[in-house]
């Protein structure tokens, strides 16, 4: 990375104030893409025949995590998207039940499956960024459809395959006692009392956010999070250029994401912040994902 421009990258994240982050800048464009699960709520940015950057949020999260991000990235020429997830905000009516044949449950290759048909839709290879949960949906479709992918950017990634929960350093010790569907309303009820201590507008707006977001959908993902399959050897073989970010106070030790950098063969930027870059450090993170778009 250029130092000198992550150096001003950090000075930029660390003059950053309170937004309301459920407000897009003007020039965002707010669609819904008929996705196999279901509608999903999707907003674009940037000019049309800009290289095409898809960041997709995780667990509890929306596209509104990268409302800092975005506006970046298109000033830099990129043609940008997000979209929330099924069962996830405003893609709350997307679920196992639209499949064909219907389901009741949220499974991993239900999430792949919507990814893959937003990616199709548009211009491809894309520049993917997968944050969370949707580090791990991204590497299944990379692996399955590299074709499709340019690069791609793991955020704040589960670095560990299997009960990856054991990972984390306040669920870990008990995370392999209680059924990841069981882990869903705790998990919850935590974000909305911000144990993870978010400045207040940020509280705020992940709080107004549960009013949508399904709980099945949280549980779901907690149970796959405890069978995160093992990608890294054909992620790796893939070829597609990778990116690891994470924060130093990540809910991962940023030591098991050196180990998972080192198992891909992928670059990593670990900053000074937690478990959200893209909200507390937009500007470096756009600055490392612009690095890997540009060669």
């Amino acid at each position: 990375m250029n130092p000198a421009s992550m150096s001003e990258a950090a000075r930029l994240d660390g003059a950053l104030g309170p937004i309301d982050w459920s407000l897009w800048p003007p020039q965002a464009e707010r669609s819904t893409f008929a996705a196999p699960s279901g509608p999903l709520a999707m907003v674009s940015m940037g000019p049309v025949d800009g290289r095409r950057v898809v960041l997709v949020p995780g667990m509890t999260g929306s596209k509104e995590d990268f409302v800092l991000m975005m506006p970046l990235l298109a000033a830099s020429g990129c043609r940008v998207e997000s979209f929330d997830m099924s069962g996830q905000y405003e893609s709350y009516a997307a679920g196992p039940e639209n499949l064909d044949p219907p389901s009741d449950r949220y499974t991993l290759e239900l999430f792949v499956d919507d990814l893959h048909a937003v990616l199709a839709a548009g211009r491809t290879p894309a520049h993917v960024l997968g944050y969370s949960f949707a580090g791990t949906v991204a590497s299944v479709l990379a692996i399955a459809r590299p074709e499709l992918f340019a690069s791609l950017t793991l955020l704040s990634a589960p670095p560990l395959s299997g009960q990856s929960l054991r990972g984390f350093k306040w669920l870990g010790p008990i995370s392999p006692f209680i059924p990841g569907r069981a882990l869903g309303p705790a998990f919850i009820v935590a974000l909305r009392h911000n144990v993870h201590r978010a400045p207040l507008d940020r509280a705020e707006f992940v709080t107004a956010r549960f009013e949508y977001t399904r709980r099945s959908s949280v549980g779901d993902m907690l149970a796959l999070m405890k069978r995160t399959p093992d990608l890294d050897a054909e992620l790796r073989a893939t070829g597609i250029p990778l990116l690891v970010v994470t924060g130093s106070n990540d809910v991962f030790p940023h030591e098991l994401h050196r180990a998972y950098a080192d198992r891909l063969g992928a670059r990593l930027v670990v900053l000074a912040t937690g478990h959200s870059p893209c909200e507390t450090a937009p500007h470096q993170v756009t600055r490392a994902m612009r690095e890997l778009i540009e060669g």
